[in-house]
């Protein structure tokens, strides 16, 4: 994955900046049509327009890894609900799996897109290559988007560079990740919610060999990870930051490559060796961890707050009568009783330089934080997902059930926009816990190449491979030769 990025960005690099002198408008061009009326306010549906904008075709090619229909045959519903919403016609690439390598080799083949969907770290890579359109102008001149009530004001603080331009437009209100357990697991065993890392041994070793299931067969693992992703939980106990953090001198360094992270691995170690972490934890991705917590084969997940909403809702779509109950928990606090969540990177939506149709582009930007747009990314599409009748009233298929309204965009910041059906079952108060303990993770343009290095080490250390010390010694240095921390 991490080779299959780095020759993605070299890619992109070529190709995008190749068409940059023919494709891209200067900031003063693009702020001059900056704040256009795309007919439709924060909070108030309207009739899109159906002029074109500057004198573009309403066309737009758009790549994205989460946004869409759930299935190619309803991507297609999808791209024709933009069309009646916003009279864009839209065509919409939405790869079923690894979307890094599709999006490199639909690039590489020459293919030019209007919008991209990608996370704030790969878009911190492209602004290095010069390969995005800054949208500064743009955004501040926006109607919908410089409102407050739509994008709180330091929100925008994530996505500016140093110099305080914008590249990209929030898709959604991301979120955080979390400690994820069996809470019906708990009950059944007479488990107390865990708070120390001692606890947490207690209560996953129970989760693996006490038959919780009650299938009478030892087959449940205690925590399973889609490799290190989300374990901030368990390394809070040593109060320590994933990914980069910027020292008091304004140094940079990474947290997992200190000794103070030894015990952690330490502990994570035990844990695989009396097989209470899943085996296969290094290798998962996180369709194959939820698969796991979904069929009663693991007790705890590390991820994000609005899974815990749907992991319950497709328990309960399955049985009415279920007792699974998912709830998040704060992880582990260090020594001075502080909790230290993860906060994710925000999803954003890009304008490559090459792009064919800029200005309709940032008009479907807009219009994607305004409530059709909201109600497209969330509830789905109308007749599929949720049918309207003669009063306003919404009301879910059985399809729309099934998606649980996540077409991309499970939550939204825009605060004139309420979620007609309110929220999944747990989602709240996992909300809670990423706005009281979370924060935004530092990703400088060079993570790949550290995350390559932080893996490899962190995964001898936890599967016993090398002493904890030792792989944290060996992390560090390489880190250090390859000028990768100060």
């Amino acid at each position: 994955m991490v080779k299959g990025k780095k020759l993605f960005s070299t890619i992109m690099a070529v190709s995008l900046i190749g068409g940059a002198l023919a494709g891209c408008s200067s900031k003063a061009e693009n702020g001059a049509n900056a704040g256009a009326d795309t007919g439709t306010n924060a909070g108030v549906t309207a009739p899109a327009s159906t002029e074109p904008a500057n004198n573009e075709e309403r066309a737009l090619k758009i790549m994205t890894g989460v946004i869409g229909g759930k299935t190619p045959e309803e991507n297609v519903l999808f791209e024709k609900e933009i069309e009646r919403l916003t009279g864009i016609k839209a065509t919409v690439n939405k790869p079923a799996s690894d979307y890094d390598q599709k999006l490199l080799a639909a690039i590489a083949s020459g293919e030019k897109y209007d919008l991209l969907q990608i996370s704030k770290s790969q878009m911190n890579s492209f602004i290095d290559q010069g390969i995005l359109t800054p949208l500064t102008d743009q955004v501040t001149g926006s109607k919908v988007l410089s409102d407050p009530s739509v994008i709180p004001t330091n929100e925008w603080d994530q996505l500016k560079t140093k110099d305080g331009e914008i590249y990209g437009v929030f898709t959604k209100y991301q979120g955080g990740t979390m400690p994820i357990v069996r809470a019906d697991w708990l009950t059944k065993l007479e488990l107390q919610e865990p708070k120390t890392l001692d606890e947490y041994y207690t209560v996953l070793k129970a989760f693996t060999e006490q038959d919780p299931d009650g299938n009478g067969k030892k087959d449940t693992y205690g925590v399973s990870t889609a490799g290190l992703y989300d374990v901030q939980g368990f390394f809070s106990a040593a109060g320590l930051k994933a990914r980069y953090v910027q020292t008091s001198d304004g140094k940079l360094d990474v947290p997992f490559s200190t000794d103070a992270a030894i015990p952690v691995y330490e502990w994570l170690n035990k844990l695989y060796k009396e097989g209470i972490l899943d085996p296969n934890f290094a290798t998962n991705d996180s369709g194959k961890m939820r698969d796991l917590f979904l069929s009663d084969r693991v007790g705890m997940v590390t991820y994000w707050d609005a899974w815990v909403g749907m992991f319950n809702n497709t328990r309960k779509q399955q049985d009415p009568n279920t007792t699974f109950e998912a709830k998040a928990l704060p992880g582990v606090p260090d020594a001075n009783g502080n909790y230290m969540l993860r906060r994710g990177d925000p999803d954003v939506w890009v304008i490559p330089v090459n792009a064919e149709h800029p200005k309709t582009a940032f008009e479907f930007i807009e219009w994607w934080n305004t409530k059709e747009g909201i109600t497209l990314g969330s509830l789905g599409i109308k007749d599929n997902d949720y049918t309207v009748d003669s009063g306003g009233k919404l009301t879910l298929t059985e399809t729309g059930e099934e998606h649980a309204g996540d077409h991309g965009v499970p939550f939204w910041y825009n605060s004139t926009v309420e979620a007609p059906f309110g929220k999944l079952p747990g989602v709240q108060a996992a909300q809670d816990l990423v706005n009281q303990y979370a924060t935004l993770e530092l990703t400088p343009p060079n993570w790949a190449d550290a995350e390559k290095i932080i893996n490899e080490y962190s995964f001898n250390a936890i599967m016993g491979e090398l002493p904890a010390a030792d792989a944290v010694k060996k992390m560090r240095e390489e880190l250090k030769a390859a000028n990768l921390i100060d």
